[in-house]
């Protein structure tokens, strides 16, 4: 647990936010990517989220901040029903992306997934050449020729940020590369088949700090094209790359805001709490 003076704010994450933020927005002023209301989630007979509702602004970073085990990824996960990959899993609620609810059982999957891309805390590079890793979505998704997804995964990677570290071996194996690379070659991944919403769930927790700013500088430039939603325990990181901040206790969403807001003048104790490392 940090340790700090009493009531004060965790300076290093405050001072980014200042810099980062400028003048502090209103969510509400802004056009929402994705619109959640009374969303409650189970593991089987155990209940993790508990009425979360949140609108997420469109072409922003918003962070997922919280404890471990407070709902965080649960949450992000059920706007691509990434959960249905396990039985027991359920949500009640509404989800409306772009204002269709996903929830609904006539949601077509593959083109929620393809709209809604997905990092994970840890890279997951398919055991295929990193060309092959870029192409499978297109090809899933596209009817493209040789050529076009020549050219779509040169962009992708470009856009990846990864493009001149591995333009001359593109047919040895995506396990070959790096830690971080992975986790760039997984965002490029997501980005070559033209997604809208990137969740990306601890996408720095299993890469070094060199490779983690890296990371950091990619968020920065999927912005302006990306409504990006980004889970992290890394508060320093959040202040850094986010527009919007939500805090998240035992299943509840306690406060949503302005990054700046947030990190330095937040309106709910319990926030304050979270962010001057009282707990978590």
């Amino acid at each position: 647990m940090m340790a700090v003076e009493e009531r004060s704010l965790v300076q290093p994450p405050s001072e980014v936010a200042n810099q980062r933020s400028g003048e502090i927005e209103d969510a509400s002023k802004l056009p929402s990517k994705v619109r959640v209301r009374n969303l409650n989630f189970f593991y089987g007979g155990n209940q993790a989220l508990y009425d979360n509702s949140i609108d997420i602004p469109a072409l922003r970073v918003t962070a997922v901040i919280g404890p471990s085990g407070c709902g965080k990824s649960t949450h992000i996960r059920v706007y691509n029903r990434i959960y249905e990959l396990y039985r027991s899993h359920r949500a009640e609620g509404v989800v409306e992306i772009d204002g269709e609810n996903v929830l609904s059982p006539q949601t077509d999957l593959l083109k929620l997934r393809k709209k809604v891309g997905m990092i994970f805390q840890r890279p997951t590079p398919f055991p295929m050449s990193i060309f092959e890793n870029i192409a499978y979505g297109i090809k899933l998704h596209y009817k493209a020729s040789r050529s076009e997804i020549t050219d779509r995964v040169e962009d992708a990677l470009k856009r990846g940020a990864l493009w001149e570290e591995v333009k001359d071996k593109l047919a040895e194996p995506a396990t070959a590369l790096s830690g971080g690379q992975q986790q760039r070659l997984c965002i490029a991944r997501a980005i070559a088949v033209e997604p809208e919403l990137i969740l990306m769930d601890e996408p720095c927790s299993a890469i070094d700090p060199v490779a983690t700013s890296k990371i950091e500088d990619l968020i920065e430039t999927l912005r302006d094209s990306y409504t990006v939603v980004l889970v992290t325990h890394n508060m320093q990181q959040a202040a850094r790359v986010s527009d919007f901040t939500a805090f998240f206790y035992k299943g509840h969403i306690v406060e949503f805001g302005a990054t700046k807001k947030i990190f330095t003048n937040p309106d709910n104790e319990q926030t304050e709490d979270y962010i001057t490392g009282r707990f978590g």
